[in-house]
């Protein structure tokens, strides 16, 4: 990177996409920082691999629909493909689903007396503002269907949906087809830079809901230039995570109460615990677990250190992918 040149945050785009608006949080100074869309995670995650990119912001999990397992894999670098991408901070953006097309212009017959509410959900269902009759086809990013089953099962039941790298790149095909026969799940924010009508309003089931994202940087990164580039350190500071993966001997008896006790012992609270495929053999996982505290520079300083160092004589591989300071 020249001497004049501002470094580049790579995200899942297109612009106005939610990942867009975590970035924006995180690094809002636009004259020390260069927000640059990319097409997929696995693109953000290989623009920190190459350095293309100082840092990338991807989505982790969602408060309604839990975790992204896209990015779940890439974090894992199943396929040796990522392995000096390190977690280093994260972000969080209120989640608000609309329905987004071209409207038809014809009022809504829906009253609201006849709206059904359904006693599961926090969130009542929205009114469409216009016919949706003519809605043949939904474009969405996959962990949008999960996050609005009750409006899509009232209204657009049956509607073939679509899925997409993103629910800004959902508004940008749905903008491009003027027969009115495409919506799309995405953001208000989408809607104004696509130029489409907002059909329904906060479509998704509960209220709160909310997506985590990750920055992500390169183990060889140096710090940001700018303080203006990081989010400000309350005080007193906040506390610290640490993201590790793991693998285990699923043949030995009690192989994982002996790993997660690795944490445990050294008074970690562990805050999520989840498990993927891990590509090896049929039937064996990767163990993703976040816990408090962070990782120390010095060999055996801390307990996170300590912890790991409990925890390479029991796993049968881990990886810590990182220690950030806690934005929840």
């Amino acid at each position: 990177m020249g001497e004049h040149e501002r470094p580049v945050v790579a995200y899942l785009g297109p612009e106005a996409s939610y990942t867009h608006q975590a970035a924006l949080s995180t690094f809002p100074n636009k004259e020390t920082t260069t927000l640059s869309p990319r097409t997929t995670i696995a693109d953000v995650f290989s623009a920190v691999q190459n350095r293309s990119a100082h840092r990338g912001v991807v989505p982790f999990e969602n408060s309604s629909n839990g975790s992204v397992v896209f990015t779940l894999d890439l974090i894992a670098n199943l396929h040796g493909m990522h392995p000096d991408v390190l977690v280093c901070g994260e972000a969080y953006v209120a989640v608000k689903h609309c329905l987004l097309g071209h409207a038809a212009g014809i009022p809504s017959t829906q009253k609201e007396g006849e709206v059904r509410i359904d006693p599961q959900f926090t969130n009542p269902l929205a009114i469409p503002k216009s016919d949706l009759s003519r809605v043949k086809k939904l474009y969405s990013h996959p962990q949008a269907w999960g996050q609005c089953k009750a409006f899509l099962a009232t209204y657009l039941k049956g509607v073939p949906r679509h899925d997409v790298d993103s629910t800004s790149r959902a508004a940008e095909i749905v903008a491009a087809d003027k027969t009115g026969e495409s919506a799309a799940l995405s953001s208000l924010a989408a809607a104004d830079v696509f130029g489409l009508d907002v059909l329904a309003e906060s479509i998704n089931d509960r209220k709160g809901n909310t997506t985590r994202f990750l920055v992500i940087r390169h183990a060889s990164s140096p710090p940001l230039p700018s303080p203006s580039l990081s989010l400000p350190t309350p005080n007193p500071p906040t506390p610290w995570k640490s993201l590790i993966t793991f693998t285990l001997n699923h043949t030995a008896p009690g192989s994982l109460a002996q790993c997660l006790s690795a944490f445990s012992s050294h008074g970690l609270s562990l805050t999520s615990i989840n498990t993927r495929p891990s590509g090896v053999e049929n039937w064996h996982y990767v163990f993703f677990v976040e816990c408090g505290g962070r990782k120390e520079d010095g060999e055996g300083e801390g307990d996170v250190n300590r912890a790991l160092g409990e925890l390479g004589g029991v796993a049968r591989t881990w990886r810590w992918l990182g220690s950030w300071e806690s934005r929840l």
